[in-house]
């Protein structure tokens, strides 16, 4: 089994002890570990997958808990960089009644944005591994640079590039620079997850068929476009398409639902061999387990508090598929 290899942010959240109040009323917070990447690398660590953090955290207190979260939950911490020259990035969520969520992120920069090309290793990868990665960290920095050299090394080994763009409009200095660098890093993925809020802004495209077909450019080879507890559709091309229903679950928070599905696709990617040359036809031949699978890891996330600790585990996930089955009749 090839191993998963997320770069990209890894921060604290600050979890507000109160749903339903804008952040500036919210008066107690928990903290969790967070940053899409780290999600995702814990979530496919937590399914029995191997997976990696590329990153940087500071010499510092917050720096030293996420490394132990993300060990705690499997993933390799080895890699991950440490510095004195910035702090660990910090990110502060309100929750509306409906677990939906608004940011506000203090980096400026943080420590992720300053891991460097010369510090990513080209000879880590091979040609069952996956590199995944968002957009977060794609801001004009040092860690841009070490986005580009990770994903031309994995390429050149033959595995493949997973890009969810998981749009965050407060952290650019203005809408259409994070549209353009988003639209110039989509020719580089082979697997590109794009959420039904996302489509039009990425896209400028409204009816959602046309501005699905205009993804698939460069290296794409599948495209998943989300849609929250309605599921997902998988699209292998302009005019090939699979839909995976939802599960409805009572929604606690939905922090890192979107990451445990990204995990859970990528998981059941990398318990099949994916690669290069045979992803295609993996997705066209394991369709519906692939996306019930990546359903039910996200479903059981938003059904749970915080990112990393509501991230379930493979027997969780099958059980939960298999009640839900039941009860499907």
């Amino acid at each position: 089994m090839g191993q998963l290899f997320a770069i990209g942010e890894v921060l604290i959240d600050f979890i507000p002890l109160q749903k339903g109040r804008p952040l500036k009323k919210v008066s107690a917070f928990e903290r969790a570990a967070g940053g899409a990447p780290a999600n995702v690398a814990a979530s496919v660590a937590k399914l029995g997958g191997n997976a990696s953090m590329l990153t940087k955290v500071g010499k510092d207190a917050f720096g030293d808990y996420l490394i132990d979260q993300l060990a705690e939950a499997g993933v390799r911490t080895d890699l991950i960089r440490r510095t004195t020259e910035a702090n660990t990035g910090l990110a502060f969520v309100s929750l509306r009644e409906d677990g939906e969520r608004d940011f506000s992120f203090y980096r400026n920069p943080s420590a992720d944005l300053l891991l460097s090309e010369k510090e990513i290793d080209a000879d880590l990868f091979g040609a069952k591994d996956i590199l995944h990665f968002g957009s977060v960290d794609l801001v004009d920095s040092p860690m841009k640079q070490a986005h580009l050299k990770a994903i031309h090394a994995v390429k050149e080994q033959g595995g493949l590039v997973s890009f969810d763009p998981n749009v965050r409009l407060p952290l650019w200095k203005s809408p259409e620079e994070c549209r353009r660098t988003v639209q110039a890093f989509i020719p580089a993925a082979h697997i590109l997850k794009i959420s039904e809020d996302e489509l039009e802004f990425i896209t400028g495209i409204a009816p959602v068929d046309q501005a699905i077909a205009s993804l698939f450019q460069g290296d794409v080879k599948g495209v998943i476009y989300t849609r929250g507890k309605e599921g997902a559709v998988l699209y292998i091309s302009a005019d090939e398409k699979y839909e995976g229903r939802g599960f409805h679950v009572k929604v606690e928070d939905t922090t890192g639902a979107g990451d445990a599905f990204v995990g859970g696709f990528l998981y059941k990617l990398l318990e099949q061999g994916a690669a290069q040359d045979n992803v295609t036809e993996l997705l066209r031949l394991k369709h519906h387990e692939i996306l019930q699978f990546a359903n039910a890891s996200g479903a059981l996330t938003a059904a749970g508090k915080g990112a990393i600790p509501a991230l379930p585990a493979r027997a969780d996930v099958l059980q939960f598929i298999e009640m839900q089955s039941y009860k499907r009749g």
